[in-house]
C-alpha cells in the first residue's frame, strides 16, 4: 500500500509564505500532523534555507531542532545534489558536513535530486548520507520539452542503485507530466533501477492528483502532498483528497483525514484570507501553457513590472522555452530554472540575444554544474565563448573549510554555522551577527539568571505533563510562574516584580477607547529592533500596514515576528525591550485610520 509524505511544513517556511504562520503555531501544526499517520513530514530543502537566512530572524538548524523534539514521525529535508539548499556547487568536505549536520539535527530522510539528472552529481551527497546512517531517495526530474525525456530518465535510473538509494523518486516540479505519462515514468523507473518509487509533482486544474493516483496504480509507494490550503494556493496534491482517494481505490495509506482537516483549520487561521501573489489565476495559466513552474512564472513577471515592460511576458517565456531547446533541454528544477529565466529575461529586455551572458548560465553552458540531457547548440556555445572570453567554469576551486572559517573571522562556532556561511556567504554571516546581538548580555549575570528561570520553566511543564495535576504556580526571586494543562489556559510568565512592590504585578495603562489592542499571542521575550543598535521596527507616531512588523517574540531561542493585522497609527508601547511577557499581555495600541495620511 502507498504510503504519504507531507510537505506542508516546508512549504510554510519558504516564500510566498514564510512568516505568516508564527513558530510557536507552526510547532502546533507540525504536532498535529505528526500523529496523522505519514510516512515522512518534509520540513526543509533548499527555499526554507535560502529564505530564512535572507529574513534574518532564525537559524534554519533551530526551526528543525524544534520540529524534531516535538514529532515522532521521520523528518525529511530535500538536497539538490552538490548545490544542496544553495545556488552553487559545494566541495565534497562541505557536502560531507552539511549531511553531518543535518543528521545530527533531526533529518532521518534525505530527498537527494541533482537539477541536470546528472546521476554523477548524486555520488558525494549519497556516500555522506549512506554514511550517515539515514535514508537516501534518490530523483530524476521531469520537465516537458524534451521527446526523449523519459527514455532519458529510465536510462538514468539504472544508476541510482549504485549510489546505494533506498527509493527512486520521480519529481515533477513544472506540473508537465499527464496522468498516463506519470503511470508509465513510474512503472518504467521502478523496473529500470529495482527500487521502490515515489512521486513528486505539482499542478494545476486537478492534473496533480490524478497524476498522484495514476502513479499509486503503477506501484509508486510514496506519495507528496500537502494540506488543502496550500495545495489550492500552490498547485500542489491536498493530502486530504488523496487519501481519500487512495481509500477508495482499495489502496489505503493509513492517513487519518480527520487529523488533516484539523490541521487544514490551523493553517486557515493565519493564510485563510492572504491572496497568494505568486499563484494569481492569470500567471498559473501561463505557467500551464508553457510547462513551466508557476513560482518562476511568477518571478519573471515581477521582474518585468519593475521594468515597466509587463505586457512583455509572453515574449519573455517564449525566450525561455528557446534557450531551454539551444542548451538541451536541462530541466527547470531550482536553480537551472532560475538561471535560464535570468537569462531569457536580458534577451527580452536588451533586445539582443547572448550579448550579455550571466555567469551561471556560462558556467552551465562550460560544464560546470554537470552533464546536460542533451547537447549545447554550437551557435549557442561559440557566442557565450566569445561573450565570456573562454572563460572556464565558475566552481572549478570551491574554498576549503579552512578559508571559510578564516573569511568569517570566528564567527562560525559550530560545523552547522561554517557550512551556512560556506554556502549563503555574507547574508548567513549578518544572520548569525543578528543572533548573537540577540543573546549577548552587557551583564554576564543577568544572562545566567535568564538561563536558570528557562531551566525552571521547562521543569514545570515537565511536572505537568507527566503528572496528574492541573496546574502548578510558584513565585521565586521576583518570578511568578503558573503552567496550566491543555484545556486550561496556557504556560503564563509573569514580568519579574518591582522589588518595592512584592506580590502586586505591573500597572498597565488602560487602553483608549477605540484603540487597537496589540495582545502577545505567546509567552516570550520582547524584542522592539531585529538586533541591538538596530533602530526599531516601530515607533509612537509611526503610521503602520496590515502585515507589517511591530515587533519579536523569543521562546526558547526561537524568534516569531508579530505583524500589524490592521493599519493604524502607533500611539503607545507598553513593553520593555528584551523583557519577558506573558500571553495575553498588551504589546501595542494603535490609533485606527481608514486611509493613509495625506502627503
Amino acid at each position: 500500500m502507498p504510503r504519504l509524505v507531507d510537505t506542508t511544513i516546508r512549504l510554510l517556511s519558504q516564500e510566498p509564505l514564510a512568516g505568516k504562520v508564527p513558530t510557536s503555531e507552526l510547532l502546533r501544526l507540525a504536532e498535529v500532523l505528526d500523529s496523522a499517520g505519514f510516512a515522512v513530514l518534509e520540513v526543509s530543502g533548499g527555499g526554507v534555507f535560502d529564505t530564512a537566512v535572507r529574513r534574518g530572524v532564525e537559524s534554519p538548524w533551530e526551526r528543525i531542532r524544534a520540529l524534531k523534539s516535538r514529532t515522532s514521525t521521520p523528518l525529511g529535508i530535500a538536497l539538490r545534489g552538490r548545490f544542496l539548499v544553495g545556488s552553487r556547487p559545494v566541495g565534497a568536505d562541505f557536502v560531507r558536513r552539511f549531511v553531518a549536520s543535518a543528521a545530527e539535527n533531526g533529518v532521518d530522510v534525505f530527498r537527494l535530486h541533482d537539477p541536470l539528472n546528472d546521476v554523477s552529481n548524486l555520488r558525494e551527497p549519497g556516500e555522506a548520507i549512506v554514511a550517515a546512517g539515514k535514508e537516501l531517495h534518490a530523483g530524476l526530474v521531469y520537465s516537458p520539452g524534451d521527446a526523449n525525456a523519459i527514455d532519458k530518465l529510465a536510462e538514468q535510473a539504472k544508476e541510482l542503485p549504485e549510489i546505494e538509494a533506498t527509493r527512486a523518486l520521480v519529481h515533477d516540479p513544472s506540473g508537465g507530466l499527464e496522468p498516463h505519462q506519470a503511470a508509465e515514468l513510474v512503472g518504467r523507473v521502478k523496473e529500470a533501477s529495482g527500487l521502490p518509487v515515489g512521486f513528486y509533482c505539482q499542478g494545476a486544474g486537478g492534473t496533480g492528483l490524478a497524476d498522484s493516483l495514476e502513479a499509486a496504480r503503477a506501484g509508486a509507494d510514496l506519495i507528496a502532498c500537502a494540506v488543502y490550503p496550500l495545495a489550492l494556493s500552490l498547485h500542489r496534491v491536498a493530502g486530504e483528497s488523496l487519501a481519500s482517494a487512495l481509500a477508495g481505490m482499495g489502496m489505503d495509506t493509513g492517513v487519518e483525514v480527520a487529523k488533516l482537516w484539523q490541521a487544514s483549520d490551523l493553517v486557515d487561521e493565519h493564510i485563510g484570507d492572504e491572496i497568494i501573489t505568486p499563484h494569481a489565476p492569470r500567471l498559473a495559466v501561463r505557467a500551464a501553457e508553457y510547462d513551466l513552474p508557476t513560482g518562476l512564472v511568477a518571478a519573471l513577471d515581477t521582474h518585468l513590472r519593475a521594468h515597466a515592460a509587463e505586457d512583455r511576458l509572453d515574449e519573455t517565456l517564449d525566450e525561455l522555452q528557446q534557450i531551454r531547446r539551444e542548451t538541451g533541454w536541462p530541466p527547470l528544477a531550482a536553480p537551472i530554472g532560475q538561471i535560464l529565466a535570468s537569462q531569457a529575461l536580458i534577451h527580452v529586455l536588451s533586445a539582443r540575444r547572448y550579448g550579455t551572458v550571466v555567469d551561471e548560465f556560462r558556467s552551465l553552458v562550460n560544464g560546470g554544474f554537470g552533464g546536460r540531457p542533451g547537447a549545447i547548440d554550437a551557435t549557442v556555445a561559440r557566442a557565450v565563448s566569445l561573450v565570456t572570453d573562454g572563460s572556464g567554469p565558475l566552481d572549478d576551486d570551491p574554498p576549503t573549510a579552512e578559508d571559510v572559517r578564516q573569511e568569517a573571522e570566528g564567527l562560525a562556532a559550530s560545523e552547522e554555522e561554517l557550512v551556512l556561511i560556506a554556502l549563503f556567504g555574507e547574508e548567513a554571516e549578518a544572520l548569525l551577527r543578528t543572533i548573537r546581538a540577540r543573546h549577548t548580555r552587557d551583564d554576564r549575570g543577568e544572562t545566567v539568571l535568564e538561563e536558570s528561570r528557562e531551566q525552571r520553566i521547562r521543569e514545570l511543564v515537565r511536572i505537568v505533563q507527566e503528572s496528574g495535576v492541573a496546574e502548578v504556580e510558584i513565585e521565586d526571586e521576583g518570578m511568578r510562574v503558573s503552567v496550566r494543562r491543555a484545556g486550561e489556559r496556557p504556560l503564563q510568565v509573569v514580568a519579574p516584580l518591582a522589588e518595592d512592590e512584592p506580590g502586586e504585578l505591573p500597572v498597565v495603562p488602560a487602553p483608549a477607547a477605540g484603540s487597537i489592542r496589540v495582545e502577545s499571542p505567546m509567552v516570550g521575550v520582547f524584542y522592539r529592533a531585529p538586533e541591538p543598535g538596530k533602530p526599531a521596527f516601530v515607533e509612537i507616531g509611526d503610521v503602520v500596514a496590515p502585515g507589517q512588523t511591530l515587533c519579536l517574540l523569543e521562546a526558547m531561542k526561537l524568534f516569531n515576528e508579530l505583524k500589524a493585522e490592521a493599519a493604524g497609527r502607533v500611539t503607545a508601547v507598553h513593553a520593555e525591550n528584551g523583557k519577558p511577557v506573558e500571553f495575553g499581555q498588551l504589546l501595542f495600541e494603535l490609533e485606527p485610520i481608514v486611509a493613509p495620511p495625506a502627503l
